[in-house]
């Protein structure tokens, strides 16, 4: 591995547990472990509960007079509006209404926010942050105070109450309090992305492999499993979550990848993109992010082309076997005429097209989606 690389705070527990390390996002990270394997590790996420390290996460905080009005008028969902003690997904937008990043943000006070972004885009999302907030000493990057630990599944509330008790848990989806671990204290979240109930907790960097190993003793008879990369990914592209650099980038806005949901134009003060946002809702987005199911035999990974009559009129975002439909799922954007559920489009596997249908996400019944 290259020097370059850099490590988190469970490493040597990731070595010792028969992780495979491979380089992501400027860290080595656990793609599986021995003895388990990414379908192994997704399925008990679904049925137990599942352990993720997620410590190369950025986390900027923004604090002081004046830092409500400052963070809102960068991101596109109404944080003003946050209670504290919630927490929202947001998007960080060009002037043009592509996306810098999609992000996190949970009110830890009146005037103290926390902002947890993209890995591979902490260091571009806290300079254009910088460079555009009206009150740019009020943000600080604080990466290097946090490790993250996501428990994630149908077990977590039982393992926490062993583990790490406190007022989070129990609460809805999307709120944040803090608990004490061995006499520190550490964010304990209701939050993650793999579409089961759990937690995503920050705590001090000195205590993540003590924490680590804490959870997944609390959890051992309740079949925890460490879980990498790899089931990372098809766990969130069974729910149809957006992952930056696939389904968000510089050139992709919130209406065509259908997070609507989480722009806010009416929101008082704007934000970076406003106008171009309003103006492409106006006018009608011209290609949309749909869900497909391979009707013939394929999996469809990202970049795959989608054509129609011998042209390229598409591509997939992201595509998997996935381990609980037993079935060949991908996102892809297709042109709006296309994106209707039920429609027939060809992906083209190795030169051939084969047909998809267009469905809809998530692809999976969970935890939380039954609800």
């Amino acid at each position: 591995m290259s020097e370059q690389l850099l490590r988190t705070p469970l490493f040597d527990a990731h070595v010792a547990a028969g992780g495979q390390m491979v380089p992501f996002a400027g860290w080595e990270m656990p793609v599986q472990y021995a003895g388990h394997g990414v379908v192994a590790e997704h399925l008990a996420t679904r049925t137990t509960a599942g352990l993720f390290d997620v410590s190369h996460m950025g986390e900027i905080i923004v604090e002081g007079p004046g830092a409500t009005a400052t963070l809102n008028g960068l991101v596109t969902n109404d944080i003003s509006k946050l209670e504290e003690g919630a927490a929202c997904y947001a998007l960080l937008c060009h002037a043009n209404g592509g996306t810098v990043d999609d992000l996190f943000v949970y009110r830890l006070g009146p005037e103290r926010f926390l902002v947890c972004v993209n890995a591979s885009n902490k260091d571009k999302d806290y300079a254009y942050m910088k460079a555009h907030a009206s009150h740019p000493e009020l943000l600080h990057d604080r990466s290097n105070d946090f490790a993250q630990i996501a428990l994630q599944g149908p077990k977590a509330l039982e393992i926490m109450e062993r583990v790490l008790p406190g007022e989070a848990l129990g609460l809805p989806r999307n709120r944040i309090r803090v608990h004490s671990f061995r006499g520190a204290d550490t964010l304990v979240a209701t939050t993650g992305y793999t579409g089961e109930p759990g937690y995503e907790i920050y705590c001090p960097p000195e205590l993540a492999a003590d924490l680590w190993k804490a959870l997944l003793a609390g959890g051992q008879d309740l079949g925890i499993v460490p879980v990498g990369l790899g089931a990372r990914d098809t766990l969130r592209l069974e729910m149809g979550y957006a992952l930056y650099g696939h389904e968000l980038n510089d050139e992709t806005n919130g209406y065509e990848a259908k997070v609507a949901w989480a722009i806010k134009l009416d929101k008082a003060g704007g934000f970076i993109g406003r106008d171009a946002l309003a103006a492409i809702k106006a006018a009608g987005v011209k290609r949309k992010l749909v869900g497909l199911k391979m009707v013939d035999r394929g999996i469809a990974r990202e970049g795959t082309p989608i054509v129609q009559e011998g042209q390229n009129i598409g591509h997939v975002t992201s595509g998997t076997h996935s381990p609980c439909l037993k079935q060949a799922v991908a996102m892809a954007y297709v042109p709006s005429a296309l994106a209707s559920l039920g429609t027939i489009v060809h992906v083209e596997l190795r030169g051939e097209p084969r047909k998809a249908e267009v469905v809809a996400y998530p692809f999976v019944q969970t935890g939380l989606t039954a609800n």
